[in-house]
């Protein structure tokens, strides 16, 4: 079953589907992670249904975002998404499996790439029976290499990667960007209140840069007393 959503009132319209993975609270983080300006190439890997490009263009309108997605379900209904907010000319997609990145799209064409990678290892805890679901939750589709070797090949000289994973892969994850030559530069842990053990991390590396990983303040998701902070509140764009 097919569900619309606004991003906020009178903002773009997502959609998502009972049967792909649904919206979850890390792709509205990673949105905030990416350091915006105009006329930016955008390739978000594995888009699926294409939130977290929407979340993109609506913070900074003057972007074009490709989409990359190995499922037609989710392909197609990104690009009817692109249609009912009149994107058409900013927000696409290209059907197909970024392991195979090269045959998809030129080398060195984009400034940023996105991702919301699969968190866990083939083989590790329960899978659902959908494939669709696996390949959302486990590396059964693609692996975090294939991750960065694909946006090392997409990625101009000095362009940013941004992706948001589990802190108890950050080992896999710096090992697998320094082996595709991007270079972490800035990290992010996500807490649920101040002084929590990390549930994310959010990590920009940059293509060719130089060694230096900067650790930024927590993103703190609730005060104390259980209520969303303001910057998630920013995030969610329920406050100015």
């Amino acid at each position: 079953m097919e569900h619309w959503e606004s991003l906020k009132p009178g903002g773009y319209r997502f959609v998502w589907d009972d049967a792909l993975f649904p919206p979850g609270t890390d792709t509205f983080l990673l949105s905030s992670l990416p350091r915006l300006k105009p006329n930016l190439r955008v390739c978000d890997l594995g888009s699926g249904t294409g939130l977290l490009s929407l979340l993109l263009l609506q913070r900074q309108g003057d972007l074009t975002v490709t989409g990359v997605e190995l499922q037609p379900e989710a392909a197609a209904l990104l690009e009817r998404a692109a249609e009912e907010n009149g994107l058409t000319d900013r927000l696409a997609v290209r059907r197909g499996d970024l392991r195979n990145i090269r045959s998809l799209l030129p080398a060195g064409s984009f400034d940023l790439v996105v991702c919301n990678p699969p968190y866990y290892p083939a083989g590790a805890g329960k899978l659902s029976p959908s494939p669709s679901l696996q390949a959302a939750r486990a590396e059964t589709a693609c692996t975090l290499e294939d991750v960065c070797r694909a946006a090392g090949w997409l990625l101009r000289w000095s362009g940013t990667l941004c992706l948001v994973h589990k802190p108890e892969r950050l080992t896999d994850l710096l090992c697998a960007l320094r082996f595709a030559a991007l270079e972490p530069k800035r990290l992010r842990p996500v807490v649920r209140r101040a002084g929590d053990a990390p549930s994310l991390a959010l990590l920009e590396a940059r293509r060719g840069g130089k060694p230096g990983l900067a650790w930024e303040p927590p993103l703190i998701l609730e005060t104390a007393e259980g209520r969303p902070t303001e910057e998630l509140d920013q995030i969610y764009f329920r406050a100015p």
